[in-house]
């Protein structure tokens, strides 16, 4: 059987049992004789045991086994939990979070685990150092065997061979006693040869023995080497090992031990899946009706989809021209079914944060204790919907701005004692839709940012002058954070002092189609939002002329178009601005943005956009219209051209550039 086929499978249900262990372990910590989570992290291990071992990714099978039976001590009551024991399963969890990702990059799932491992055995057996808890005997010890066994027996051991009587009992509670038994044979065939076994192969595969049975097996390997294989198959209670002698009344016993055919065909064949064990959550979930699908299968049909889009633009503007009803209403219809079809196949693309929000709980806990602080984290809204492609590219960002809030935004124990608050910090990670647009949130109750010192760094960095500080409002000094290497921290440490960061995050933000806003207020906290849109593949957008080209401005960087007269143009710090409902509001010519032969009117058409804060004019030749369009990138030849985002192809074929706002007010 190719087991490749079933790797996507592995990794997509091992995934699951991580995050459950990750979970329940945050849950654990704080309530260590809740027996239902116990028992949730037991199953998601010993699940995750079986696939392994089924899959023949051993480091996984082999950790996940040590976790099994340290987790078996605290839920029978043998031994009460431990803070190191707490702080061990979060180094396996992580170091199985590994493995899983290097299969997923096509790697064999190794990893040294040796001292986690020792640490969890420490657990287990405090007072011993050996993994087996038997001494193997070195006496003789006899076997049934015939005379064709024992030919092959003493063959081997003239070959440099040794040959052992091993002997494993179960534990009194096994499930799949067959399954068991054929993993034992399986580990025991990758370090030598099985000769006998007893009972026989077609016994133990029809499960008609107790809890013990032996092998008669020949090897090179130590004995120890061959008691840790076996040992870390789930549910082997204990495993023994004795010298095989070869006894006179060997020639007889052909009666008693019926003749087995030597090594491979003596393995018993599995007759269910390793591991079954029943799935019961902490909170039992809703059954629903679900499928995998590829991922690449969703892209393809959303590559199809939006060459279907383009064409329905070109339809449209055909049904234009021509002024035939009949085609006008049929191509109506078409665009009613369209939306509809846009609306199903863009949720198919939607997955909830929450799969993004879930790495941070355990990552909040280690900083936390990296830099000496009690920090708990809120999270709300995982469920929030965004488009895969988002989901893929937000975490890195998120991730910097957790950290920052941690060593920066939450002070330490004995500063929050002066300020009469807890000693424990509150960091809270919310997510919720607006209009078409996701927020994401990420407060903390620190001190919130010293606008005073954030600036006198600026002015030292030389990013800002003295001048230009005296004029900044507290917004404007809140993002002077996500300048290019600024940082406010006195020495360099893991998390911070290297000016790389939230300039890296201003920037991936912006590239997502984003913005990221920043709440302050001195001694209660700080609040950084970010807003992103719902898909990056198909958006509204107001096409524009300027001169006899066409160009596209997404809709949700648009507050709203108007007229603007000659004479509404005013002159303001050597800029062009108007006045927008009692705001002065700077203008920008598009046409000499893009090096376009510009033209004096009477009257311009505006388009009044933000970004963050900041509101701009874009004066334009002619407004087209609304229309949906599907954004290509413009490839490396043209990458790096001043705020345009993408291109679009138009529905008479033509391909109209896309203006990013936000790279234009950028300063």
């Amino acid at each position: 059987m190719d087991l490749n086929e079933y790797v996507g499978l592995f990794l997509d249900e091992s995934m699951e049992h991580l995050q459950a262990i990750n979970t329940s372990l945050l849950v654990f910590e704080e309530r260590l004789d809740d027996e239902a989570v116990i028992d949730q992290i037991f199953r998601s291990a010993h699940t995750l045991k079986g696939m392994a071992g089924t899959m023949g990714y051993d480091a996984i099978a082999d950790l996940t086994h040590e976790m099994e039976s340290a987790l078996d001590l605290v839920r029978s009551k043998k031994q009460p939990a431990t803070a190191e024991l707490i702080d061990v399963l979060f180094v396996a969890a992580e170091q199985l979070e590994t493995m899983v990702e290097d299969i997923s990059r096509g790697g064999k799932g190794k990893l040294d685990v040796t001292e986690t491992v020792r640490r969890l055995q420490q657990f287990i057996r405090p007072e011993q150092e050996e993994i087996i808890s038997v001494t193997p005997s070195t006496a003789s010890s006899t076997f049934e065997c015939d005379v064709y066994s024992e030919a092959v027996v003493k063959q081997s051991i003239a070959s440099g061979y040794q040959a052992y009587i091993v002997k494993v009992e179960l534990s009194a509670d096994v499930i799949l006693k067959a399954a068991r038994v054929y993993m034992v044979f399986d580990r025991l065939q990758q370090l030598g040869d099985v000769i006998l076994s007893n009972p026989t192969s077609d016994e133990l595969e029809q499960e008609h023995f107790e809890t013990t049975f032996s092998v008669l097996f020949v090897t090179q390997q130590d004995q120890m080497t061959i008691q840790e294989a076996i040992a870390s198959v789930s549910e082997v209670a204990t495993v023994t090992m004795d010298v095989f002698e070869a006894t006179p009344e060997a020639e007889v016993a052909t009666s008693t031990l019926p003749q087995e055919v030597p090594v491979a065909t003596s393995v018993p064949a599995p007759t269910a899946s390793p591991e079954a064990p029943e799935q019961t959550d902490l909170s039992a979930p809703v059954a629903s009706k679900t499928i995998r699908v590829n991922l690449e299968r969703i892209d393809r049909l959303m590559n199809l989809f939006e060459e279907f889009i383009i064409d329905r633009g070109r339809l449209e503007r055909i049904a234009a021209e021509v002024s035939s009803p009949e085609l006008t209403d049929t191509v109506e219809r078409i665009k009613r079914g369209t939306n509809e079809l846009q609306s199903l196949v863009l949720t198919l693309r939607m997955m909830p944060i929450e799969q993004v929000f879930n790495r941070f709980p355990r990552m909040v806990r280690s900083v936390s204790k990296d830099v000496g602080k009690h920090i708990k984290l809120h999270i709300t809204g995982a469920e929030t919907e965004l488009d895969r492609t988002v989901i893929d590219e937000i975490g890195d960002p998120l991730v910097h701005l957790i950290r920052n809030a941690i060593d920066h935004g939450i002070e330490n124990k004995a500063e929050r004692i002066l300020a009469n608050k807890p000693v424990e910090g509150n960091l809270s990670l919310r997510a919720y839709h607006s209009g078409n647009r996701v927020f994401i949130e990420i407060e903390d109750d620190g001190a919130g940012i010293n606008h005073e010192r954030v600036t006198r760094i600026a002015i030292e960095k030389g990013l800002i002058t003295e001048e230009e500080a005296m004029q900044l409002t507290i917004e404007e000094a809140s993002m002077l954070l996500f300048a290019p290497g600024f940082s406010t921290a006195e020495e360099v440490t893991d998390l911070s002092g290297r000016g790389v960061g939230l300039d890296v995050v201003k920037s991936k933000i912006e590239s997502l189609g984003g913005e990221v806003f920043v709440e302050t207020r001195r001694g209660e906290g700080t609040i950084f939002r970010i807003s992103l849109p719902l898909t990056l593949s198909i958006i509204s957008a107001m096409l524009v002329e300027l001169g006899q080209e066409t160009y596209a401005i997404p809709l949700t960087a648009i507050i709203e178009t108007t007229s603007l007269r000659k004479s509404a143009i005013l002159q303001a710090h050597r800029e062009k601005v108007f006045d927008f409902r009692g705001q002065l509001v700077p203008l920008i010519s598009l046409n000499e943005v893009y090096g376009l032969p510009q033209h004096e009117a009477e009257a311009y058409s505006v388009v009044v956009v933000r970004s963050g804060e900041k509101l701009a004019g874009l004066i334009v030749s002619e407004l087209i219209g609304q229309q949906e369009i599907v954004m290509k990138p413009l490839g490396s030849y043209l990458e790096g051209i001043r705020a345009i985002s993408g291109a679009t192809i138009l529905g008479d074929g033509q391909v109209a550039l896309i203006i990013d706002s936000n790279a234009l007010l950028r300063k």
